[in-house]
């Protein structure tokens, strides 16, 4: 049986290469970046198990935060290029990749999706953050970005950062509530009734709408707590089966995908071990984890 990973990370190494040449010892910014499994393909390789596969996107190195719109626009087209040549040539694990996009410049955001994604044998959606530039991922500058991937039929991923008008972000809390925010501000905008074609496979197993499901079901209006169950997540919590039963009820078994955020988390090679033994704790049957494991991503992608 082969389990796929829908949300593991790479840091493509002439794409950094370049952020380097603008902004030298870059990674110094972002220790936690400094890990060879995200830029040496073979060691990456070589830390998967056996008869295990990962749908990769790069990791939160975003060129808009460092440059103008043009060029941003350039290194965003030149990685994700490095991204499908990564899936081309390493097939066996890497069956996709997930593209970035220039959040400074949402015209070439959109060519972007035009000329990489829709149609693409290696990028299959792309990856967005729950803020860019200071604005929250639902500012209505970024929303021709959802029409657009809703009407070439590609997901989004959707990835926590801080909010930078914040002064007391930390890993453990914070990231998740800037997703729940990020979710909720998708469902007030109503981008699910509008794009009825969108995709959404958020991180984390969809934060803490699951945990407090019932407060948006009495607090908010019956169309908002139906949308919120229109999003994908995955299982990227470093384990807990109750916490993934959670997320199993309340979005259904068949919008829970694997997921492990690796090589992050649980060192030295991510919690790709405990989050699959988690999944395999839970009172599921055989075809039911199957689903979760790969299954749900076979029937996501058609």
């Amino acid at each position: 049986m082969t389990v796929i990973d829908v949300f593991a990370h790479v840091l493509p190494a002439n794409f950094l290469a370049k952020m380097n040449a603008i902004h030298p010892n870059i990674l110094d910014n972002f220790p936690y970046m400094k890990n060879d499994l995200l830029t040496d393909v073979a060691q990456h390789r070589a830390s998967l198990p056996a008869d295990h596969q990962q749908i990769i996107s790069a990791v939160n190195l975003n060129p808009e935060d460092f440059v103008g719109p043009d060029q941003a626009a350039e290194l965003c087209r030149q990685a994700n290029a490095e991204i499908a040549d990564l899936v081309r040539a390493n097939r066996e694990f890497f069956p996709a990749g997930v593209a970035m996009l220039p959040l400074n410049n949402v015209p070439a955001a959109l060519q972007l999706i035009d000329d990489q994604v829709a149609g693409s044998d290696a990028l299959v959606g792309v990856q967005l953050f729950t803020q860019a530039l200071g604005k929250p991922i639902t500012d209505t500058a970024y929303e021709p970005i959802f029409a657009k991937l809703a009407a070439v039929g590609a997901p989004i991923w959707l990835h926590p950062v801080f909010d930078t008008h914040k002064t007391d972000n930390e890993l453990t809390f914070s990231w998740e509530y800037e997703l729940t925010q990020a979710m909720n501000g998708i469902v007030a905008a109503k981008y699910f009734r509008k794009y009825p074609g969108l995709k959404v496979i958020v991180h984390h197993a969809g934060a803490m709408v699951p945990y407090f499901s019932q407060r948006i079901k009495y607090i908010q209006s019956a169309e908002n707590y139906a949308d919120f169950k229109k999003f994908y997540v995955d299982t990227a919590i470093l384990g807990n089966p109750k916490a993934l039963a959670l997320a199993v009820d309340f979005f259904g078994l068949d919008h829970v995908l694997f997921g492990t955020d690796s090589p992050f988390g649980i060192p030295p090679v991510g919690p790709t071990a405990v989050i699959e033994q988690a999944v395999r704790n839970m009172d599921l049957t055989a075809p039911q984890q199957q689903a979760i494991f790969t299954t749900n991503w076979q029937a996501l992608m058609g």
